[in-house]
């Protein structure tokens, strides 16, 4: 079959394509795709039909949730068998597909002409380079936030707005904001604004002091897109909620975007009123969770590829069984090991690995062993269910259950006792102060808990590496 005719059936795969997803999945996935050239293998017959796409992120994607789904569409419309290959051709070399039009001009608009490319712009001042959806690995623990960032980026204020991503510390949220900004920032005028909640603070302050508020109000309220980090900062700050809140309502009136990041779902927050943690609430909501041992295991293989350094999948494999708590950790492992071959001048072994990162794998507090995790494996031993040791049920075998759990997760984890209160519905932080010293009084009179302790700790340690 000719060439031409592939063209066409692809637009029409397109068309078909945009009515089962919908518009703001279509738009965030295929409309920076480009039809190149059908391939004909006269010898055994096949044919494949060759698109182009901008990034391997998106060339990955593309072909992990949609390549059946398309071939499919175009054997319904050709009968033929045909398969699908795909070339990144990236900002420059669009040689080849310089005759195609865009996809949106191909399905809804008239041919016009095209504009000039645009200056790159300069790098954001407040955000990482390094922190782009190339470099930002998706599984299973992260793939709803993952697609819905990269549709707001690809659209924003659009749809999905405001947007919040939740999750435990070093699970990649700023990552997945900044990819947000970066995004926006390099390819369209629109302007950016990253910062931290405590940033947000110190600004307000600053500007009353210097009685410059409009000023602060105009930046703020007059951006196209808006990224504020660690929203909890924001509990019990009153004056700075009512700023947020004001900002809040201006960007959303004039359909700019607004992105947050917390360490918990807006109901869990304290001190802040309903009407702003229902508007955290109102557009999309996404949690990260630790990621499982494939997943693991790519990001560290992401890593290394970036650093361009000889490290070997045994040693992969030490780590990701190893680490399980977050990104960060991770993260860390790999640069002592690359510190180290650097400084000595020495390859990495198993060996060398295991030495320079006993203390990290052996540490007591190691990142955020998910407290999901912890909770469930003790309601497991002590035959109950993770809503026993959260909710508010008192007998005594449950509340001596709930009191080993906030005690393991004290030592276990960074959480500090008023965090360790809310992943247990809630509970105030003098609640688990008396919980934690209430098992270490015990401790001293009963030489078998100790005994116990240790062994769901091990429990905890394997459950979480297998995930």
């Amino acid at each position: 079959m000719a060439d031409l005719d592939y063209e066409g059936f692809w637009k029409e795969t397109l068309i078909q394509l945009r009515n089962d997803l919908g518009e703001e999945v279509f738009s965030g996935w295929f409309s920076d795709l480009k039809y190149l050239r059908t391939r004909f293998v006269e010898q055994t017959g096949e044919t494949s039909i060759v698109i182009g796409v901008p990034t391997a992120f998106l060339r990955d994607n593309i072909k992990s949730r949609y390549r059946s789904a398309i071939i499919s569409s175009l054997k319904k419309l050709t009968g033929k068998e045909a398969d699908l290959e795909f070339e990144i051709i990236g900002k420059t070399a669009k040689k080849e597909a310089e005759a195609t039009q865009p996809l949106e001009e191909i399905i809804t608009k008239p041919p016009v002409e095209k504009e000039k490319p645009k200056k790159k712009r300069e790098k954001h001042p407040e955000m990482l380079d390094d922190f782009i959806f190339d470099r930002y690995v998706i599984g299973e623990n992260n793939n709803f936030a993952a697609n819905a960032a990269i549709a707001i980026s690809k659209n924003p204020g659009k749809a999905y707005n405001p947007f919040l991503i939740y999750g435990g510390a070093g699970l990649g949220k700023t990552h997945l904001m900044q990819a947000i900004g970066n995004y926006v920032h390099e390819n369209s005028d629109n302007k950016v604004i990253y910062t931290t909640s405590e940033d947000f603070l110190n600004e307000y302050v600053q500007a009353i002091q210097e009685n410059k508020m409009n000023l602060f109000k105009n930046k703020f309220r007059y951006t196209d897109v808006l990224l504020i980090d660690d929203i909890q900062f924001f509990q019990g700050k009153e004056r700075i909620q009512e700023e947020l809140f004001h900002t809040f309502n201006a960007l959303t009136t004039a359909k700019k975007q607004l992105v947050f990041t917390c360490d918990r779902p807006p109901a869990e927050l304290k001190k802040i009123p309903e009407r702003l943690t229902s508007r955290f609430g109102m557009g999309l909501m996404a949690d990260l969770q630790p990621p499982r041992y494939e997943e693991r295991c790519a990001i560290l293989k992401s890593i290394i590829e970036s650093k361009k350094i000889a490290i070997s999948d045994e040693i992969v494999d030490f780590i990701a069984k190893n680490i399980s708590s977050n990104i960060r950790d991770l993260t860390k492992a790999i640069k002592i090991l690359i510190g180290y071959a650097e400084l000595m001048k020495k390859p990495i072994t198993l060996e060398i690995a295991q030495q320079r990162l006993k203390d990290t794998i052996n540490a007591p507090r190691q990142a955020n062993l998910s407290m999901d995790n912890i909770i469930r494996v003790v309601a497991e031993f002590f035959v109950l269910t993770p809503n026993d040791l959260k909710g508010k049920k008192r007998p005594q075998n449950i509340v001596f259950a709930r009191q080993i759990a906030m005690y393991i997760g004290r030592e276990l984890t960074n959480y500090s006792t008023t965090e360790l209160g809310q992943e247990f519905g809630g509970r105030d932080h003098t609640t688990v102060m008396h919980s934690i010293d209430k098992i270490k009084a015990k401790l001293l009179t009963d030489p078998s808990l100790e005994s116990t302790i240790e062994s769901l700790k091990r429990s905890i340690k394997e459950f979480s590496a297998k995930l």
